[in-house]
Protein backbone atom coordinates (compact mmCIF):
# COMPACT_ATOMS: atom_id res chain seq x y z
CA UNK A 1 0.00 0.00 0.00
CA UNK A 2 1.24 3.47 -0.83
CA UNK A 3 1.80 5.12 2.45
CA UNK A 4 0.86 8.58 3.63
CA UNK A 5 4.18 10.24 3.47
CA UNK A 6 4.71 9.18 0.31
CA UNK A 7 2.19 10.47 -1.29
CA UNK A 8 2.53 14.22 0.13
CA UNK A 9 6.18 13.68 -1.13
CA UNK A 10 4.83 12.89 -4.52
CA UNK A 11 2.19 16.12 -4.81
CA UNK A 12 4.85 18.05 -2.93
CA UNK A 13 7.35 17.62 -5.52
CA UNK A 14 4.64 17.90 -8.65
CA UNK A 15 4.80 20.79 -11.29
CA UNK A 16 1.85 19.58 -12.67
CA UNK A 17 -1.52 16.82 -11.97
CA UNK A 18 -3.16 15.34 -15.15
CA UNK A 19 -6.90 13.37 -14.41
CA UNK A 20 -8.27 11.51 -16.45
CA UNK A 21 -12.42 12.05 -16.37
CA UNK A 22 -14.59 9.64 -17.38
CA UNK A 23 -14.85 7.80 -13.81
CA UNK A 24 -11.75 9.43 -12.24
CA UNK A 25 -13.22 13.40 -12.26
CA UNK A 26 -16.53 12.43 -13.04
CA UNK A 27 -18.71 9.58 -11.97
CA UNK A 28 -19.86 8.44 -15.67
CA UNK A 29 -18.40 7.45 -18.49
CA UNK A 30 -19.39 9.70 -21.18
CA UNK A 31 -19.54 8.09 -24.25
CA UNK A 32 -22.24 5.71 -22.53
CA UNK A 33 -24.38 8.26 -21.17
CA UNK A 34 -24.26 9.88 -24.58
CA UNK A 35 -25.06 6.10 -26.07
CA UNK A 36 -28.30 5.87 -23.50
CA UNK A 37 -29.49 9.14 -25.28
CA UNK A 38 -29.45 7.64 -28.67
CA UNK A 39 -30.92 4.17 -27.36
CA UNK A 40 -27.68 1.57 -27.62
CA UNK A 41 -26.68 1.50 -24.30
CA UNK A 42 -25.88 -1.94 -23.68
CA UNK A 43 -23.78 -2.60 -26.75
CA UNK A 44 -21.63 0.32 -26.53
CA UNK A 45 -20.98 -0.22 -22.40
CA UNK A 46 -19.63 -3.69 -23.91
CA UNK A 47 -17.50 -2.41 -25.72
CA UNK A 48 -16.01 0.58 -23.39
CA UNK A 49 -15.32 -2.48 -20.99
CA UNK A 50 -12.77 -4.35 -23.44
CA UNK A 51 -11.31 -0.92 -24.42
CA UNK A 52 -10.74 0.29 -20.71
CA UNK A 53 -9.00 -2.86 -20.16
CA UNK A 54 -7.08 -2.68 -23.32
CA UNK A 55 -8.91 -5.78 -25.33
CA UNK A 56 -8.71 -3.26 -28.29
CA UNK A 57 -6.71 -0.62 -29.69
CA UNK A 58 -8.46 2.70 -28.34
CA UNK A 59 -8.58 4.27 -32.01
CA UNK A 60 -10.65 1.37 -33.02
CA UNK A 61 -13.08 0.93 -30.05
CA UNK A 62 -14.11 4.68 -30.10
CA UNK A 63 -14.68 4.50 -33.88
CA UNK A 64 -16.84 1.40 -33.19
CA UNK A 65 -18.91 2.97 -31.16
CA UNK A 66 -19.43 5.87 -32.67
CA UNK A 67 -20.67 3.53 -35.62
CA UNK A 68 -22.64 2.38 -33.49
CA UNK A 69 -23.97 5.75 -31.59
CA UNK A 70 -23.94 8.20 -34.37
CA UNK A 71 -24.90 11.00 -31.94
CA UNK A 72 -25.72 14.30 -33.59
CA UNK A 73 -24.75 18.05 -32.04
CA UNK A 74 -28.35 18.02 -30.59
CA UNK A 75 -28.36 15.33 -28.87
CA UNK A 76 -24.60 16.04 -27.15
CA UNK A 77 -26.10 19.40 -26.26
CA UNK A 78 -28.96 17.53 -25.04
CA UNK A 79 -26.66 15.61 -23.12
CA UNK A 80 -25.37 18.09 -21.17
CA UNK A 81 -28.30 20.10 -20.72
CA UNK A 82 -30.38 17.32 -19.43
CA UNK A 83 -27.80 14.86 -18.19
CA UNK A 84 -25.32 16.88 -17.04
CA UNK A 85 -21.97 14.95 -15.63
CA UNK A 86 -21.66 14.41 -11.71
CA UNK A 87 -18.30 15.17 -10.38
CA UNK A 88 -16.47 12.73 -8.18
CA UNK A 89 -16.77 13.70 -3.90
CA UNK A 90 -13.89 15.60 -3.31
CA UNK A 91 -12.77 15.96 -6.57
CA UNK A 92 -13.28 20.06 -6.44
CA UNK A 93 -11.53 20.69 -3.44
CA UNK A 94 -8.82 18.33 -4.75
CA UNK A 95 -8.19 20.61 -7.88
CA UNK A 96 -8.97 23.62 -5.91
CA UNK A 97 -6.25 22.74 -3.16
CA UNK A 98 -3.79 21.86 -6.06
CA UNK A 99 -4.62 25.33 -7.86
CA UNK A 100 -3.88 27.18 -4.45
CA UNK A 101 -0.29 25.89 -4.57
CA UNK A 102 0.29 26.86 -7.77
CA UNK A 103 0.06 23.62 -9.59
CA UNK A 104 -1.17 23.69 -13.21
CA UNK A 105 -4.11 21.22 -13.58
CA UNK A 106 -4.75 19.81 -17.00
CA UNK A 107 -7.15 17.54 -18.07
CA UNK A 108 -6.68 14.82 -20.70
CA UNK A 109 -9.28 12.62 -22.08
CA UNK A 110 -10.09 9.86 -24.86
CA UNK A 111 -13.76 11.39 -23.83
CA UNK A 112 -15.46 14.34 -26.15
CA UNK A 113 -14.11 17.38 -26.04
CA UNK A 114 -18.12 19.45 -24.96
CA UNK A 115 -18.02 17.48 -22.68
CA UNK A 116 -14.92 17.79 -20.93
CA UNK A 117 -14.78 21.48 -21.26
CA UNK A 118 -18.45 21.30 -19.22
CA UNK A 119 -16.43 19.63 -16.29
CA UNK A 120 -13.57 22.06 -16.54
CA UNK A 121 -15.64 24.93 -16.29
CA UNK A 122 -17.33 23.70 -12.89
CA UNK A 123 -13.54 23.11 -11.62
CA UNK A 124 -12.08 26.67 -13.03
CA UNK A 125 -9.84 24.90 -15.06
CA UNK A 126 -8.99 26.51 -18.14
CA UNK A 127 -10.14 25.31 -21.59
CA UNK A 128 -6.29 25.49 -23.01
CA UNK A 129 -5.52 22.75 -20.39
CA UNK A 130 -8.22 20.44 -21.71
CA UNK A 131 -6.94 17.37 -23.99
CA UNK A 132 -9.89 15.34 -25.64
CA UNK A 133 -11.69 14.20 -28.53
CA UNK A 134 -13.40 16.31 -30.90
CA UNK A 135 -16.54 14.81 -32.74
CA UNK A 136 -17.46 16.26 -36.02
CA UNK A 137 -20.61 17.10 -37.32
CA UNK A 138 -22.31 17.95 -41.23
CA UNK A 139 -23.96 21.78 -41.46
CA UNK A 140 -27.52 19.87 -40.43
CA UNK A 141 -26.08 18.90 -37.09
CA UNK A 142 -25.77 15.11 -38.28
CA UNK A 143 -22.52 12.81 -37.25
CA UNK A 144 -19.62 13.11 -39.31
CA UNK A 145 -17.09 11.11 -37.43
CA UNK A 146 -14.04 12.63 -35.23
CA UNK A 147 -11.34 14.28 -35.42
CA UNK A 148 -8.37 11.36 -35.77
CA UNK A 149 -5.18 13.54 -35.70
CA UNK A 150 -6.01 14.22 -31.88
CA UNK A 151 -3.55 12.28 -29.48
CA UNK A 152 -6.13 11.44 -27.33
CA UNK A 153 -7.84 9.12 -30.47
CA UNK A 154 -5.63 6.77 -30.41
CA UNK A 155 -3.44 4.53 -27.67
CA UNK A 156 -0.79 5.96 -25.71
CA UNK A 157 -1.84 9.55 -27.10
CA UNK A 158 -2.23 10.93 -23.44
CA UNK A 159 1.45 9.63 -23.01
CA UNK A 160 1.86 12.03 -26.10
CA UNK A 161 -0.01 14.87 -24.49
CA UNK A 162 2.02 14.69 -21.09
CA UNK A 163 5.21 14.84 -23.06
CA UNK A 164 4.07 17.70 -24.74
CA UNK A 165 3.53 19.30 -21.75
CA UNK A 166 6.64 18.67 -20.47
CA UNK A 167 8.46 19.47 -23.42
CA UNK A 168 6.11 23.31 -23.44
CA UNK A 169 6.39 24.41 -19.75
CA UNK A 170 9.57 22.21 -18.88
CA UNK A 171 7.72 20.00 -15.79
CA UNK A 172 10.24 18.31 -14.47
CA UNK A 173 7.15 15.76 -12.77
CA UNK A 174 3.73 15.30 -13.73
CA UNK A 175 1.71 13.05 -11.81
CA UNK A 176 -1.63 11.50 -14.05
CA UNK A 177 -4.46 10.18 -12.05
CA UNK A 178 -6.96 7.22 -14.09
CA UNK A 179 -8.57 4.26 -14.31
CA UNK A 180 -8.17 2.18 -17.59
CA UNK A 181 -5.35 1.33 -19.84
CA UNK A 182 -5.09 4.64 -21.48
CA UNK A 183 -3.93 6.03 -18.20
CA UNK A 184 -1.45 3.22 -17.56
CA UNK A 185 0.58 3.79 -20.76
CA UNK A 186 1.62 7.67 -19.47
CA UNK A 187 4.23 5.83 -17.24
CA UNK A 188 6.55 7.40 -17.92
CA UNK A 189 6.76 10.00 -19.15
CA UNK A 190 4.32 10.05 -15.92
CA UNK A 191 5.11 9.51 -12.58
CA UNK A 192 3.00 6.55 -11.88
CA UNK A 193 1.60 4.51 -8.21
CA UNK A 194 2.81 1.38 -9.02
CA UNK A 195 0.53 -0.62 -6.21
CA UNK A 196 -0.83 -3.82 -7.33
CA UNK A 197 -3.68 -3.65 -3.91
CA UNK A 198 -4.88 -0.36 -5.53
CA UNK A 199 -4.06 -1.22 -9.57
CA UNK A 200 -5.27 -4.52 -9.47
CA UNK A 201 -8.64 -3.95 -9.38
CA UNK A 202 -8.14 -0.84 -11.42
CA UNK A 203 -10.35 1.19 -8.94
CA UNK A 204 -8.17 4.80 -9.51
CA UNK A 205 -11.11 6.75 -8.15
CA UNK A 206 -9.58 5.39 -4.59
CA UNK A 207 -6.57 7.04 -5.72
CA UNK A 208 -8.20 10.53 -5.59
CA UNK A 209 -9.25 9.79 -2.15
CA UNK A 210 -5.69 9.06 -1.31
CA UNK A 211 -4.32 12.49 -2.70
CA UNK A 212 -7.38 14.12 -0.76
CA UNK A 213 -6.58 13.33 2.47
CA UNK A 214 -2.93 13.74 1.93
CA UNK A 215 -3.37 17.21 0.47
CA UNK A 216 -5.32 18.12 3.51
CA UNK A 217 -2.77 17.71 5.40
CA UNK A 218 0.07 20.11 3.43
Amino acid sequence: MVSHSELRKLFYSADAVCFDVDSTVIREEGIDELAKICGVEDAVSEMTRRAMGGAVPFKSALTERLALIQPSREQVQRLIAEHPPHLTPGIRELVSRLQERNVQVFLISGGFRSIVEHVASKLNIPGTNVFANRLKFYFNGEYAGFDETQPTAESGGKGKVIKLLKEKFHFKKIIMIGDGATDMETCPPAVCIKDANIFAGCTFVFLIYLFIISLFFF
